[in-house]
């Protein structure tokens, strides 16, 4: 096969600030100076013997390739780019990485045909290690390059600041833990992550990470990021990087998952070419901050034969009210505690059993809102999709709400879907599945389980090749009161024996490290950077 690298890629912000980019440039930056999230200025297109050259490779092959689509030779020459990804994934306890499973191990052809993406198999047992693997060692990649030669005050030093609502938080810590010349400073909503989310994240006592926790929601330490990132003396300062899903690196990396499970489903079937009458994928997933999905999006764009992507959400749903109504808006607090019946706190946030999606706003969302205005409401250029979408943005931050034209909706339409479950939906869909297939699921994994199951139409209605891939976001034992709640009494279930891995044993008694923020306040939370920057340095 051809060199596949891209020879030129660049990159550009959703707001119109920013052009031509380095790929480089937008890892270390991670959020646009203008507030926009970067992409690229175009999305590649895949070469001619995409199938016959790649449907036999394993998950870092076929991920070194994807990733030479988007960056260039110039700034990653191939041997390197080849060594990062093989380090990134050398962590997974799978072979495969990201195994396609069936649901039920004994699907008969006539049957629909129900399939679990496991995402969990990385170092801490969720989907986001498939990026934040990567990009730990990217970062650690171009600092070594800046560095070289360099000593004392000389050196490059970045300070990375995410937001977690659980899983994002541990994964970036290990991705993150002992590289030199990166700090790491996590934000949590204290006491709203799961017990095990926040030993993952605490237990981690390396110098170089530092947990927050604040008294408040995701979206709070959410705003509050964006708040230092927006601040130009702070962010010049202390040299800050993104590990959210704002960052555009974290995006390209789950891109390869949806190719690999394509590539798995093929060679079951033994196909040797692309063919929608045997196999044409039907993506389901659970759904907070739009991320995971729109790499699904991009593996579209680029070829991938997939027929749609369904946004599975909880209570906390915007992004499925967009999808029904047209409009996207925050939920006010007095229509959250209405609907559902499931109280919210005062931001308008509810409290779900799946608290990884518990989530006001889905910041990636304003990366697909420029394709769609790309195509549907401005001129057609990229600058006038730019200034569309900053014009949005600017709406929505005053009034919480936008209502795009028509078009926009129906080209967001062309593509997705999406559906809307409760816990007790929840909590049957993990009874019943285990009940059926002897699997336990995760409580997000359950929320797209269940719209799986309320989308299949009847076998006699299925159409040729059409299968159902729910991605598996995290191990059960990471939400192990959700599991016990669905699954107490239920014959043969222990958590000890059924669900709890020998790596969480002990976990919740090691020693922690971990700042308590009472206030929602960026100026509280850049002196605690600071304060905790100066004792990492002693």
């Amino acid at each position: 096969m051809a060199d596949t690298h891209s020879p030129a890629q660049r990159y550009l912000s959703t707001r119109g600030g920013s052009y031509g980019l380095s790929f480089e440039d937008v890892v270390l930056k991670g959020l646009a100076t203008d507030g926009g999230l970067f992409i690229p200025e175009s999305i590649p297109y895949l070469p001619s013997d995409w199938f016959t050259a790649w449907s036999k490779l394993t998950f870092q092959q076929l991920a070194y390739e994807i990733l030479s689509l988007y960056i260039s030779p110039a700034e990653i020459p191939p041997a390197d780019l080849r060594n990062l990804v093989e380090r990134s994934y050398s962590t997974f306890r799978h072979p495969e990485v990201t195994p396609t499973v069936p649901l039920s191990k004994h699907q008969s052809p006539s049957e629909p045909q129900k399939y679990l993406l496991e995402l969990f198999h990385g170092p801490t047992f969720a989907f986001k290690d498939v990026a934040l693997q990567f990009v730990g060692n990217l970062f650690e990649y171009f600092l070594q390059r800046k560095n070289e030669g360099k000593a004392g005050a000389e050196r490059h030093h970045l300070t990375v600041v995410g937001a977690t609502s659980g899983d994002t938080g541990s994964a970036a810590i290990y991705g993150l833990r002992g590289k030199k010349d990166v700090s790491v400073f996590i934000l949590h909503p204290h006491k709203r992550v799961s017990a095990i989310q926040e030993a993952q994240m605490t237990t981690v006592l390396d110098r170089n990470v530092h947990n927050v926790a604040v008294e408040g929601t995701f979206d709070d330490c959410q705003d509050t990021v964006k708040s230092l990132f927006s601040d130009p003396e702070f962010n010049k300062l202390h040299n800050l990087g993104a590990v959210n899903s704002i960052n555009w690196a974290r995006i390209l990396a789950q891109i390869t998952y949806y190719f690999y499970s394509y590539f798995s489903l093929a060679r079951k079937l033994n196909l040797t070419s692309p063919d929608p009458s045997v196999l044409v994928p039907i993506y389901v997933v659970p759904t907070g901050n739009f991320g995971d999905i729109l790499a699904g999006y991009y593996a579209k764009r680029m070829g991938l034969p997939i027929r749609s992507l369904w946004i599975a959400t909880n209570a906390n749903d915007i992004l499925y009210r967009f999808f029904d109504s047209g409009v996207y808006e925050k939920q006010t607090t007095a229509a959250a505690n209405i609907k559902d019946g499931v109280k919210a706190d005062a931001s308008g946030v509810k409290e779900t059993l799946s608290p990884a999606m518990d989530i006001l706003v889905s910041s990636n969302f304003e990366r697909l809102l420029w394709y769609l205005a790309l195509e549907a409401e401005s001129d057609g250029t990229p600058a006038g999709a730019g200034d569309t979408v900053a014009k949005w943005m600017s709406e929505f931050k005053s009034t919480g709400r936008l209502a795009p034209q028509a078009p926009v909706r129906e080209a967001f339409r062309k593509t997705f879907s999406s559906r809307r479950v409760g816990d007790d939906e929840i909590l049957a869909t993990i009874k019943s599945t285990y009940e059926k297939y002897d699997y336990i699921l995760d409580p997000h994994t359950a929320v797209g389980v269940s719209v799986m199951n309320a989308i299949i139409p009847p076998k006699e209605e299925v159409a040729g090749g059409e299968v159902w891939i729910t991605l598996s976001t995290a191990h059960p034992a990471k939400f192990s009161g959700a599991v016990d709640l669905a699954l107490e009494g239920v014959n043969g279930y222990s958590f000890e024996e059924k669900v709890r891995p020998r790596e969480f044993v002990g976990l919740e008694e090691r020693e922690r490290r971990c700042r308590v923020v009472g206030v929602v306040d960026a100026e509280v939370v850049k002196g605690v950077i600071e304060e905790e920057l100066r004792g990492e340095r002693e």
